[in-house]
């Protein structure tokens, strides 16, 4: 039995998340079908992280375990000719067998896009947050700042959550524009359920002058979830790269 991994990037548009669900089409669940019409096998994989529906990623992690004889490297051009266009296998290669892509990772980064004005490109729409007002990035950076360090982040997970422990380490929070959008930047160890969309809508809050900046620590400190903002939407959020213990699996640029 041998242990592959894939890396793998999608526009979660059209799917009901990562994680298979028997009722839903989820990128997992995808995934496990192109496995099992080029292998013949009911893989049991499992994946870095378990986005929401409408979340994209440009480098998700998945691994499963395997007894066909295609070389590992392989396995990227081969799932991809069965899969839709809008999932894409970057790599694959062999991994350890004791290899989990989620409990393996020891950073993970996420950004989140904003478009400010009244109107959206129309090319872009399925990958930002439309805010109409023009926001204050400076405020975005402060309130940003607070969000830095190990905290009990209660305040910005939503009900559902099935970690037991709500603290994480969060190792940058950064706010700045990029081609005419504004991304916040988040990397940590781990984030809990809805943690950097929920983080957004504060953000954003702040950036409109709805909640001051300086009340980051007061929120974090509350664990009290309707201290913090709404949950953005889904669609501008992004997992964009995982680091990983040993150089061999780490997808960092």
């Amino acid at each position: 039995m041998r242990r592959i991994a894939v890396e793998i990037a999608y526009d979660g548009t059209a799917y009901s998340g990562w994680q298979a669900q028997a009722n839903a089409v989820t990128v997992e669940g995808t995934l496990r079908d192109a496995i099992r019409r080029l292998c013949g096998e009911e893989a049991l994989t499992f994946g870095a992280s378990r986005t929401d529906a409408g979340v994209h990623a440009l480098c998700n992690v998945a691994a499963w375990d395997t007894e066909s004889p295609i070389p590992a490297e392989k396995f990227a051009p081969a799932l991809n000719s069965f899969l839709p266009d809008d999932i894409r296998i970057i790599r694959s290669w062999e991994a350890g067998e004791g290899f989990h892509p989620r409990f393996d990772a020891h950073s993970k980064r996420y950004e989140y896009r904003i478009a400010c004005g009244s109107v959206v490109n129309p090319l872009r729409c399925r990958y930002v947050c439309g805010v109409r007002e023009t926001l204050d990035v400076g405020a975005m950076q402060k309130g940003a700042d607070g969000f830095v360090g190990i905290h009990d982040f209660s305040a910005f997970c939503s009900a559902g959550a099935q970690s037991e422990s709500k603290v994480r380490t969060v190792t940058k929070c950064e706010v700045y524009t990029d081609a005419g959008e504004i991304v916040i930047g988040v990397e940590g160890d781990g984030f809990l359920y809805n943690m950097i969309r929920i983080l957004a809508g504060t953000l954003i809050e702040m950036g409109r002058g709805a909640k001051p900046a300086e009340s980051m620590a007061d929120i974090l400190e509350s664990k009290d979830r309707t201290k913090a903002g709404p949950t953005a939407p889904p669609q501008g959020l992004t997992l964009v790269k995982i680091w990983y213990k040993t150089t061999e699996t780490s997808n960092a640029n």
